[in-house]
């Protein structure tokens, strides 16, 4: 395998790792937005994660940090679109709207992302990608309706709808914001980013009130979405932006519903057939958007 292949092939492990991670957020987060608010909870996973990451950069990278706070505008509108924007938002509509509006908006991500990056950076989308995001949102539409037309028919518009549609906005600005290098070290970029999400939040927290987990199983969860849902899934999610394009990281994002349904059968939870069969369909959409196709692959024979 060459270099660059043995690169993306590590950058989409790394995508892979991200959206696991994220899977568990659902997992594990239920019982957690029960008792924090969004803005709390936010704060305390932000932060959690913004000193974890501090230490492991100085340890492993030992940046400059004068250097790395000369970018500081960058990193602070990174941090304030795809920490402080994305995490309150979708908290915030979660909380206004059925799984199903949030599930079926946020599927729709990887597609903003796609387009935005062939407007905006000229890259090109083949058909291979065209097809993969079409048949990646298939599969999560039969995940979250479970397969039931009746259900997709009878989705109607609300409050919380909005606050999902520009949790999504953010997102797809901050992956195409995030090919930005600039010399800042993948974790050092991670943990300054999450500092200032941590600044800014805790300055929203000083006005709106901080609400505490009240017992341990709930820490644990709050400790998992900032350790693991936060920390290590953005720190792999900005390294492989620095080597794939955004279009292909997106299309990585419909793998969340497929996880989520792995692991609640990891934990001995039940799901449906159609889940089963949607996570399936996910699968075959995100190979055929990821994987080269043959003339990508191998050169033309000579002669």
């Amino acid at each position: 395998m060459s270099s660059r292949g043995g690169s993306r092939a590590l950058a989409l492990a790394a995508l892979v790792g991200t959206t696991l991670s994220w899977a568990g957020i659902y997992v594990v987060g239920d019982g957690v937005v029960e008792t924090v608010d969004p803005i709390s909870l936010s704060f305390l996973r932000w932060g959690g994660a913004a000193v974890v990451l501090l230490v492991i950069a100085q340890l492993v990278e030992r940046p400059d940090w004068r250097a790395v706070l000369r970018q500081w505008p960058r990193l602070l509108l990174l941090g304030g679109l795809g920490m402080v924007g994305f995490s309150v938002l979708i908290l915030e509509g979660l909380s206004r709207t059925t799984a199903v509006n949030s599930a079926l908006i946020g599927g729709s991500g990887p597609i903003l992302i796609a387009v935005a990056a062939a407007l905006l950076l000229r890259q090109r989308i083949g058909w291979r990608m065209i097809v993969g995001l079409a048949v990646s949102l298939v599969g999560v539409v039969l995940v979250v309706t479970q397969g039931s037309l009746e259900t997709l028919l009878t989705v109607g518009v609300n409050e919380g709808d909005l606050w999902i549609v520009l949790a999504t906005v953010c997102w797809v600005v901050y992956t195409l914001l995030g090919r930005i290098q600039a010399g800042v070290p993948v974790i050092t970029s991670t943990a300054v980013q999450a500092l200032f999400a941590t600044i800014v939040l805790g300055v929203i927290v000083s006005f709106t009130g901080l609400t505490l987990p009240s017992d341990a199983p709930t820490w644990a969860g709050v400790g998992y979405i900032s350790l693991i849902g936060s920390a290590v899934a953005m720190v792999l999610w900005t390294f492989a932006l620095r080597t794939l394009r955004p279009a292909v990281a997106g299309i990585m994002i419909n793998l969340n519903p497929f996880f989520t349904v792995c692991l609640t059968l990891a934990i001995g939870g039940t799901v449906g057939s159609w889940e089963l069969v949607g996570g399936l369909v996910i699968i075959a959409g995100v190979l055929l958007g990821t994987v080269p196709g043959r003339s990508a692959r191998a050169p033309a024979p000579s002669g």
